[in-house]
């Protein structure tokens, strides 16, 4: 962190970049297809199986910020960093019941986002709008948390004594990933997911093992740690104290529902091959969990290490501690790769829904498919370094709040989304009003705490604000649903059956 180039590292960094780089160009040839047509570009065709869905997924919701923010929260909170492990594990669940029903049902009428599944099920520009709208705006602050892993990376190899350093190398490397993206679309991250996902476990399992042999072991980690909380006087622990659990709870919970309504998770779910590879993946991909277990760990380990850092450097700081500076420099790369694939697989989620949901219905009806595929490739484009200079210019707080904020706004699509894959009971308008409550709502109450994802409730505690939000949005829906039934008004046009949604064969 002082300014001087670490060049072993750098350079072990830039071979295995320039090795993904031309695997992201490598890629517009795999799977060989006509990526002037979005479904294409933006979805690889739908073709994926089993196990490229595996690496896809797990390099889309395993980031590069994971890898930094979770241990950074261990560090500081304790136990309650370790709310991702719980939350991953309930997704899974939710992935098996509701995502190959999506999968089914967008595959039959050609939807590729969600905001396409919103207007046919429920013949409703606007709740399209909205779905779409929301998912982008969740989407901005956390492809920019993907640069902040990078740029703590490169600060870590030297460039952090002068700022511009910094900021001139993580410009190169976004755009290298803005250019291959725009040539291979979802078959790059989806290519270059193998190596990252690879890397990330090597360097786990190695920090693991390593790290912990050179403190003492875990027993001495643990005990460094509790010492350390109890020094501080703090709440934080390494065990969860009385008035927690209901934040841990809901936190996970809420986290858990979110997770795949994102952008880039329904576009890594959408882009397999069939139900059957969702369902295999919602069993297998546990074991990323387990692995993010691990990396929380590295919390701890910092603080009986003393690395001489704090917030998200902690973990850079622990890598040039406790490793020689080529394998260092293997470890940034496999962070910096965290960084590249999800805020690829981001950047087209966030295409797909601007083009589809926005730019078809509201500027031009009649657009072809080249026409679709060229708005969303200078979409993606947008995107990246609309991110880009979110990170440069503007104080990171902004988008660590706006990050939080997302997963608050996500859970008000739940409604229109997950109750529209089993019933057909809710209204468009009432879904729609109860959206724009709870996006409100939450968002309110975020503010009200200082842009803090817990809100206090009589009797319960701190409770998430996003399941606070999400009750309000479905109560509010529910009521609009009851009037407007008891008044006998005519629905919108549902173009869906209830088949659609089944593992049937697909008819031509």
């Amino acid at each position: 962190m002082n300014g001087t180039i670490h060049w072993t590292a750098w350079a072990v960094f830039a071979a295995f970049f320039a090795l993904v780089t031309v695997l992201g160009f490598a890629a517009a040839r795999w799977k060989r297809a006509d990526l002037d047509h979005l479904h294409e570009w933006g979805l690889g065709g739908r073709r994926f199986g089993t196990l490229i869905t595996w690496f896809l997924l797990g390099g889309d919701l395993y980031t590069a910020y994971t890898v930094i923010a979770v241990p950074a929260l261990v560090y500081g909170a304790g136990a309650m960093g370790f709310f991702a492990m719980p939350y991953t594990i309930v997704a899974y669940p939710f992935v098996f019941a509701v995502m190959p029903r999506l999968w089914n049902v967008c595959r039959r009428h050609g939807w590729l986002t969600l905001g396409d599944f919103a207007e046919g099920r429920y013949g409703s520009h606007w709740l399209a709008l909205a779905v779409a709208l929301t998912s982008v705006l969740a989407t901005m602050p956390y492809i920019a948390l993907q640069l902040v892993g990078m740029q703590v990376v490169f600060e870590a190899m030297g460039f952090g004594g002068v700022r511009q350093g910094a900021e001139i190398a993580l410009a190169s490397a976004f755009v290298v990933l803005a250019v291959y993206t725009y040539t291979s679309g979802l078959r790059a991250p989806a290519m270059i997911a193998f190596v990252k996902d690879a890397m990330i476990y090597v360097f786990v399992i190695a920090a693991v093992v390593i790290v912990p042999a050179k403190l003492g072991g875990y027993g001495a980690v643990f005990g460094a740690a509790d010492a350390a909380f109890k020094a501080k006087g703090s709440a934080s622990g390494i065990l969860l104290h009385a008035g927690q659990a209901m934040p841990f709870a809901t936190l996970a919970l809420g986290s858990a529902f979110a997770l795949f309504l994102y952008p880039h998770a329904v576009t890594g779910t959408l882009a397999a091959s069939s139900g059957n590879a969702i369902r295999r993946n919602a069993i297998i991909l546990p074991a990323y969990s387990v692995a993010l277990g691990l990396i929380a760990l590295m919390g701890y380990m910092a603080i009986a290490a003393n690395v001489p850092a704090r917030g998200n450097a902690i973990v850079p700081a622990l890598i040039a501690q406790s490793f020689p500076e080529w394998f260092a420099g293997f470890c940034y790369a496999a962070i910096a790769l965290g960084a590249l694939v999800p805020a690829a697989i981001m950047s087209i989620g966030a295409a797909n829904l601007v083009t589809r949901n926005f730019w078809r219905p509201y500027v031009n009806r009649a657009m072809t498919p080249k026409q679709e595929s060229s708005v969303a490739k200078a979409t993606s484009l947008v995107v990246k370094f609309g991110a880009l200079a979110f990170v440069v210019f503007l104080p990171l707080e902004y988008a660590i709040n706006l990050q939080l904020l997302g997963g608050i706004w996500m859970l008000q699509v739940f409604p229109t989304v997950v109750f529209g894959l089993f019933m057909r009971w809710f209204r468009s308008g009432g879904l729609l009003a109860g959206w724009a409550f709870g996006m409100t709502l939450g968002t309110a109450l975020s503010a009200s705490v200082g842009m803090k994802p817990i809100f206090t409730l009589p009797e319960l505690g701190g409770v998430y604000i996003g399941l606070i939000a999400l009750v309000a949005n479905i109560a509010l829906a529910a009521l609009i649903t009851v009037i407007a039934n008891a008044r006998s008004l005519a629905r919108a046009a549902d173009v869906t059956q209830s088949a659609d949604y089944e593992d049937a064969p697909i008819l031509s």
